[in-house]
């Protein structure tokens, strides 16, 4: 089964609330991800803020092309209990 993200919304630091299609929500913190060319634009909060889900890969993209893949993103992510 491929992972969906349904809703996200960008959190405090490089933090992220996600809700995926199965209805499973929590958070995750990419701080330790934002390396490399790509990635490297997100440590400014402006730009990491702008991050929005693409309808048609169900992951988080930002406008410099910048993703995370979905199953990645369910592996680290802290359900709130």
């Amino acid at each position: 089964m491929f992972e969906r993200i349904s809703e996200a919304k960008p959190l405090d630091g490089y933090r992220v609330w996600l809700r995926f299609a199965d209805g499973t929500e929590g958070d995750v913190d990419l701080t330790a991800e934002l390396y490399g060319e790509i990635f490297e634009p997100l440590k400014q909060q402006t730009v990491f803020s702008q991050l929005a889900v693409d309808p048609a890969t169900h992951t988080i993209v930002w406008p410099n092309g910048a993703d995370f893949s979905p199953e990645f993103l369910r592996s680290v992510l802290r359900v709130a209990a």
